[in-house]
């Protein structure tokens, strides 16, 4: 088939997404399809081969046979690229606009979990009623987050109140809306989720980030992190991550692929963090690291999302509208 690969985009994660887009576009190669790479500059033009999309940036993707939108962050992992995406009746690689936007909203995707009673730390809304007092009440330390950001952009570890108004001003930078959440003592671990309305799980890996905390620089330079697959937890711990990751993945509606992060607490609760609807996506990044663990190749990665993306375009095609 014919894949236009989408990277890059206007958001702080640009440089992370034509890392993802490029690995994806050699696995979609290996796989045996062809691959129109189409790229998002920092100001929004729409290129291809170097050279602007003539027309408009759709026309770009009307003869493709499926889009695999490697987009991190705003402006392209929030649903708005999705639904540009609907409006041209082209399959995706990923979940929908509904989906992709509650995911990339951690106060609205935290207070789905709150209602259905899904295991996570507590949280305030910036500007709410009562904010600084629930802040008060989480304890130290506290981390402050733009609402709508990834890759700990704009992220704050608060270990005295005092430094609470500096964190939330610049979390402002990145978003109006921000969310304060209260620490976990537990191991990070990540697992990855491959499907539809069946999806599959990885096995749960520990992120073991060599700094303070697992901060943007962590993620992505060269000896940030390491990842320990199969993650140090009990069977019982394990399943339960495994549980909890299709469950929330449901929940919020995903489909295609998400990363569903955790905490595993000290006395063995498992806490759900957040899901990431386009995680990054090279060989070497954690969401496909977790499925070549349990025996999935990079390139039979991406073929499987593009035969995901045409199910569920096919699927959606039976209803009216």
């Amino acid at each position: 088939m014919r894949v236009a690969v989408l990277s890059g985009g206007r958001s702080s994660e640009h440089d992370v997404s034509l890392r993802s887009g490029a690995s994806v576009a050699r696995g979609l190669e290996q796989a045996g399809h062809e691959v129109a790479a189409v790229t998002i500059a920092r100001d929004g033009r729409w290129l291809h081969d170097g050279a602007p999309l003539a027309l408009t940036p759709a026309a770009g993707l009307l003869d493709a046979d499926a889009v695999f939108p490697a987009l991190h962050g705003a402006f392209g992992e929030d649903g708005s690229v999705q639904g540009l995406l609907e409006q041209l009746d082209v399959p995706y690689v990923g979940s929908d606009v509904l989906a992709s936007a509650t995911c990339m909203d951690k106060l609205t995707l935290k207070r789905l979990f709150a209602e259905r009673g899904i295991p996570q730390v507590e949280f305030a809304a910036y500007g709410e009623d009562g904010w600084r007092r629930r802040c008060e009440e989480m304890g130290l330390p506290l981390w402050v987050k733009p609402s709508r950001m990834g890759s700990s952009v704009g992220i704050s570890r608060v270990a005295d109140l005092a430094e609470l108004d500096a964190a939330v001003e610049l979390a402002l930078r990145h978003d109006p809306r921000v969310i304060v959440e209260a620490s976990s003592h537990g191991r990070e671990v990540e697992c990855s989720v491959l499907g539809n309305e069946s999806p599959q799980t990885s096995p749960p890996g520990e992120i073991a980030a060599h700094a303070d905390w697992y901060d943007f620089e962590a993620k992505y330079e060269a000896g940030g992190m390491e990842l320990r697959v199969p993650a140090p937890i009990s069977a019982e711990q394990a399943a339960r991550v495994r549980e909890l990751a299709a469950t929330t993945f449901a929940l919020a509606g995903c489909s295609g692929l998400a990363r569903c992060d955790f905490f595993v607490e000290p006395g063995g609760e498992v806490l759900v963090n957040e899901i990431n609807t386009m995680p990054g996506f090279t060989e070497t990044s954690v969401y496909a690291k977790l499925f070549e663990a349990s025996g999935i190749a990079y390139a039979d990665l991406c073929d499987r999302l593009v035969e995901l993306a045409i199910e569920r375009h096919d699927g959606a095609r039976s209803y009216e509208f």
